[in-house]
């Protein structure tokens, strides 16, 4: 395969080159499912005593009114199939800061149209595909956190390059653009803006000094030529979505951070590698140009990489930490809560077609004020089986459990969740948890192999439990609410909040669960995010070709769900091309921080090169919007 065609492949293409499905299957013609949309429901589903079934009839400017009374403070919007961002009646938005934009005066103007971002003012401008995020606050400060997840080198790199890497500084043009962007941003008067010059700017990129705790540190799986102590890693990656501790800092979540590595000459094909997809030619060619991403010359480095990566954005001055007691995978997000003990819980989704759900339970307690040593390295790494019968259980990895060293079940997490027997999920991606009750939510985006192939490990994918249908190409959200009302049980009983499906091509499984209607249908939920009063905002990040089984429902989007009657209302649509991601709020609830990413056309300049960006939605009364 030639460069330009693996820069042209989406991460779950890439994944898939390493890990072929099958070229014929006896699933693929199986769609209608020999069971009904309702018999389906009343068998796995449940909303709440006041659930109200909406059908599948268009949402006429009735159906709105009725939703907008039920509870949502605004008229649910129509689907959009254009180059805009469009919000309710009521509302508005405007660009927050964009690619290329600048942190520090230095850079102002650095950005081009024709020619993007030199490699000089690469690591001093807004990273490239803005994803998970966080406000923090520092007495009149607000300060925002913001992951920049990958690059796209055709629009990134000058267009001699043809989409690949060049030399080391196109290499290190991309390491630039990616990582996390902390930014100080004001609200002047005509709305919030960047604080260029901020004491608070920084980047944090693939080049970023780091430090490494927990179990893994130091071991031999994660020793370099370049660190042979194994306790000081270089740069995060794939920065997908994120998480707050409860102390006040940042945790950025590295995906797929498998593409960055490749081989320039002969290397061992380990389980681990295999596992992880890792292997063959990088997605950018990093491994031609930086010995540290050649498996040929550093098969350990890809070891250092997929973990929870805590940053505090109020001190420009601090290392960010590896944690590898929470694992390695392909984190979506980490969204911490404690347990009725005081103990810290961290829930995770490890974003691959049939991987595993996870969750971490620190041995020590948390107390506002105290010390925080040791909350996020030492513990119990739990991965999830979900049962038929709508319970569950959170099985502890350990030694004695898996069969394997700690520092093997903390750097393979996956092969230790297959060991005891952890549930395959459609591509679990991000975790909420309800701020007004003890339950959890986890995005489950879709996953084309359901029931079709195992998972790269050999585990089995049948439809069943929490993902109940083959060939899933709509996703869905399931629910759990651990025993006693306690974070840190290792049961729980769960059900599903919603199917995503299309009850206009559909009248089975596919159609989607009683809340989908013609008005409100989606596929491929992905972020998620609680306001303060107890909805949940949903991000979408699925197919936008309004064709075929996704006909009629538009581009990504952003939606809001009712937990306790079920009810899902469109909010916001997206540039065609475009996934909404990340989500935060500013410190009056005011105003919502909205990530666009990878657009299409030219947005949000009308010309030259997409440009992704966060945007600031905001009610046209003041009232609050979170």
């Amino acid at each position: 395969m030639k460069d330009q065609d693996i820069i042209d492949l989406s991460w779950d293409e890439f994944d898939e080159l390493r890990d072929p499905r099958p070229d014929a299957n006896g699933f693929d013609a199986v769609v209608e499912r020999a069971i009904s949309r309702r018999g389906f429901l009343g068998g796995a589903l449940a909303f709440g005593s006041g659930a109200l079934a909406m059908g599948a009839s268009l949402m006429s400017s009735t159906t709105a009114a009725r939703a907008e009374g039920m509870g949502f403070n605004f008229k649910p919007i129509d689907i959009a199939t254009d180059y805009d961002v469009h919000v309710p009646e009521g509302y508005q938005w405007k660009t927050l800061v964009r690619w290329g934009d600048a942190l520090f005066s230095e850079a102002q103007g650095a950005y081009s149209p024709e020619t993007g971002v030199p490699v000089e003012m690469s690591d001093k401008v807004f990273g490239e595909n803005t994803d998970g995020m966080e406000t923090f606050v520092d007495g009149d400060k607000t300060i925002l956190a913001i992951n920049s997840e990958y690059v796209n080198p055709k629009i990134n790199l000058p267009v001699a390059s043809e989409g690949m890497p060049q030399n080391a500084d196109e290499v290190m043009m991309l390491k630039n653009m990616q990582g996390v962007t902390v930014v100080e941003v004001a609200d002047n008067g005509d709305g919030y803006e960047v604080v260029v010059d901020s004491a608070y700017n920084r980047r944090i990129t693939h080049e970023t000094q780091m430090i490494m705790d927990g179990p893994a540190a130091g071991s031999d799986l994660v020793k370099t030529k370049a660190d042979p102590a194994g306790l000081n890693p270089k740069g995060t990656m794939n920065n997908c979505g994120s998480g707050k501790t409860l102390w006040g800092t940042y945790l950025t979540c590295e995906e797929n951070f498998n593409g960055y590595f490749g081989a320039t000459g002969d290397y061992e094909v380990t389980e681990g590698l295999k596992r992880y997809g890792i292997g063959g030619e990088g997605r950018y060619a990093y491994e031609k140009f930086d010995p540290r991403y050649d498996l040929t010359q550093e098969p350990n480095e890809p070891n250092r990489h997929g973990w929870v990566t805590e940053i505090n954005p109020l001190d420009p001055t601090s290392t960010p930490v590896k944690h590898t007691a929470l694992g390695r995978f392909k984190h979506e997000n980490a969204e911490m809560v404690q347990a009725k003990d005081g103990r810290v819980v961290v829930y995770m989704g490890d974003d691959e077609r049939g991987e595993f759900m996870y969750k971490y339970v620190s041995n020590g307690t948390y107390t506002e004020g105290g010390s925080t040593e040791g909350l996020l390295s030492d513990g119990t790494l739990y991965v999830a089986k979900f049962n038929d019968d709508l319970t569950g259980e959170w099985l502890a990895l350990t030694p004695e459990t898996t069969g394997m060293p700690m520092e093997d079940i903390l750097v393979f997490a996956r092969i230790a969740g297959s060991k005891v027997g952890a549930t395959t999920m459609d591509r679990p991606e991000w975790i909420a948890a309800n701020p007004l009750k003890v339950e959890a939510y986890c995005a489950l985006t879709n996953n084309k192999n359901r029931g079709v192939k195992p998972n790269a490990g050999g585990d089995e994918t049948p439809a069943s439990g929490p993902n109940p249908r083959e060939t899933n190409n709509y996703g869905q959200i399931v629910r759990w609410k651990p025993a006693g009302e306690d974070h840190g049980a290792t049961e729980f009983t769960w059900d599903l909040y919603v199917m995503a499906g299309n009850p206009t091509v559909y009248d089975n499984a596919y159609a989607g669960s009683e809340n989908v209607n013609a008005g409100n249908m989606f596929n491929s939920p992905d972020g998620m995010a609680f306001s303060s009063d107890g909805y949940l905002w949903i991000q979408t990040d699925g197919d936008d070709s309004n064709e075929g089984e996704f006909e009629g429902q538009g581009n990504n989007q952003m939606l809001v769900g009712n937990t306790e009657t079920g009810e899902i209302a469109r909010f916001l649509t997206a540039p065609n091309g475009a996934e909404v991601t990340g989500l935060t709020w500013s410190p009056d609830k005011k105003v919502a921080f909205v990530g666009i990413q990878h657009p299409g056309g030219s947005w949000p300049d009308g010309n030259g090169k997409p440009r992704s960006s966060v945007i600031a939605v905001w009610r046209e009364d003041g009232a609050l919007i979170g």
